[in-house]
Parts: structure tokens; sequence; C-alpha cells
């Protein structure tokens, strides 16, 4: 099969012991991005097969319409970038593992990264002794202070784990069900939303990315935060209201923010206001981004295209496109 692999901007794939389950097949890897229809239906003209990775690249009902030979998309997580519609329409079988697992380890260790590298300024430190200068700066330890995890799931966990192991105390909120795994887990639940971040010495976002979450955090909730606190965000972009973090920021409060997630991806150029800060730490959407969850997500990924090669497809989202197909 003719397999197109799009958006693998490290160029990494091929060297995953996983790639060995494509042997055989024509395998073409993109490592540049483009959000671009044309150019994407040029590309894509001959594909059979589709590989994404993760959220980077919308498949629209446009593109779709335009790439007569494809077949399947194989995929992992959520979909909120592809026109499933589309895909039936026109014949395509989408395939992606939604069983989340175990929680994504690396997302929470680069958030734990983050906080330390904000909170103690270790990149401005790097910098300055790169140009010649000596301690430059005086940062804030983590003992002894309030960790506030919004949104108690998987990851949320993870990371309220490491602040209790790093001597902090660590405040919940989010929806009821994160307000009783918390408790369950001994942590304390905070009165209100209110307090919840003025009381917050660093919070950290682990929300999911829905309609009822859009720009959950507002500017009024960013104001309430101590100027010397750090937000944290390695979730989604939009979680935050449009604009209100750099005019937060701006503004000095909170003081700090660390984030991996920007609303529109790639940031290429430099260009984004929050580059612009000095009192923001930004890394490009590295959270899931390590060799071993490469392997299990490409490893997942690679498997459903295997499986749709041999005839028995799994993890169908629109399993109507086999039987109307009489596969």
């Amino acid at each position: 099969m003719k397999i197109s692999i799009l958006d693998d901007y490290q160029d990494v794939i091929r060297t995953l012991d996983c790639y060995g389950k494509l042997k055989g097949h024509d395998v073409q890897v993109w490592n540049d991005h483009t959000k671009d229809v044309d150019v994407l239906a040029g590309r894509l003209r001959d594909t059979e097969v589709l590989v994404l990775i993760r959220e980077r690249t919308p498949i629209s009902a446009a593109l779709i319409a335009r790439l007569p030979k494809l077949k399947m998309i194989s995929h992992h997580s959520v979909y909120p970038h592809i026109d499933l519609e589309a895909c039936t329409k026109h014949g395509v079988l989408l395939c992606t593992g939604l069983n989340p697992g175990k929680p994504s380890y690396a997302t929470a260790e680069l958030t734990w990264g983050l906080i330390i590298a904000t909170m103690r300024h270790i990149p401005q430190e790097v910098a300055a002794l790169k140009a010649g200068r000596w301690q430059s700066t005086v940062g804030t330890g983590l003992r002894g202070k309030t960790l506030g995890v919004y949104g108690y799931g998987r990851i949320g966990a993870v990371v309220a784990g490491y602040g209790k192991a790093f001597g902090m105390k660590v405040l919940v909120w989010g929806r009821q069900g994160s307000h009783e795994r918390a408790r369950a887990d001994g942590y304390a639940v905070a009165q209100s939303r209110e307090t919840f971040f003025a009381d917050s010495d660093v919070i950290s976002l682990h929300l999911r990315m829905i309609e009822a979450t859009r720009g959950i955090v507002t500017s009024g909730d960013l104001a309430r935060m101590k100027p010397t606190s750090l937000i944290v965000n390695t979730s989604r972009a939009g979680l935050i209201a449009p604009g209100a973090l750099e005019a937060a920021l701006k503004q000095g409060r909170p003081g700090m923010a660390a984030i991996d997630v920007f609303e529109d991806e790639p940031v290429l150029g430099g260009r984004h206001p929050l580059l612009e800060l000095d009192n923001a730490v930004c890394t490009p959407h590295i959270g899931y981004v390590e060799r071993a969850g490469y392997e299990r997500i490409f490893g997942s990924i690679f498997d459903q295209v295997v499986a749709y090669a041999a005839g028995q497809p799994i993890n169908m989202i629109n399993p109507e496109v086999v039987a109307r197909s009489g596969a």
C-alpha cells in the first residue's frame, strides 16, 4: 500500500523500532508542515493510507474530496481535526485507538520540568552565563508553596504526586469528579474557584479541550493570582481565554507563565506574543514527544495499518464504510 505520514518534524519515525511493522509498504514521510489544501492534495494524491501525528494537520472535507485513492486514516486518540462525515461519505475508514490506558507520564514530567525551570529562572541563567554574566536572578523554591492542580485526571494526579514529593501543599479544582478523586487521594479541594486562583503559588492546567472548557480560565481568574505566582499549561491553549494570558503577564498577575501549547501550531519564525515576554517560558508542544511514547503511539497506529492491510481492521470509528464496501 501507498502510505503517507505527515508532520514528522524531527524525522524520527523511521528510527523507531515499530516502524518495521510497515515493511513491504511504500511509505512517504513528510517532515515539514502545511495546512494548505492544494499542497496537501498534491502530496497525497496517490495515498491509500494516511498516518497522522496527533492533531497537527486538519483533515477537512475539502481535502478528503480531492483524495480519491485514500481508503484509510490511521490515528491515535481523539480526532476533532478530522471531518468524520466527509470520511464516511467518501469511503475513508478512520481507525484510532481511544483507550486512554496509562497517563502521559512524559507530559507530567515536562510539566514539572517547566515548573522548576521557570521558578528557578533556569533558561535566563543559562543565557546569562553564556553571555558572560554570573548569577543574574534570584529564583523561588517550591517546598512549602501551594500547587494548584486544575483538573484532577490521569495527568493531574501524577503532577499532584510530584508536588507532594517536593514538599508542596496540593490544592485541587475542577468538576465534581476531580474533587472526589482528589479527596480520596488525600488532597485538599479549594473552597471556591476564586480562592483556588488566589491561594495557589503554581497552577497547572490538566483539562480536556472540549467546548465546555474552551476559555474556561478567564482574565478575571488570572487577575486573582499572586504577582509571584506561575501558571503552567501543557494541555491545550484554548483552555485560556484568547489574549488573556499575554495581557495578564504584562500586568504582573500572574508573575510568570510556562506554556507548551499554542492555539495555532506550529509557531514558526518566533512570531507569537508570548515569545516576546521575559516572564514566559515556552516550549514547542513537546509534552508527549519522547521516544518511548512515540514507540507506544506509533506502534498502535501501525498495528491499525497492518490489520487493515490484512482485511481485519481494528479500532474503527466509522465501520459502516467497511460494511458498505462489502469487505
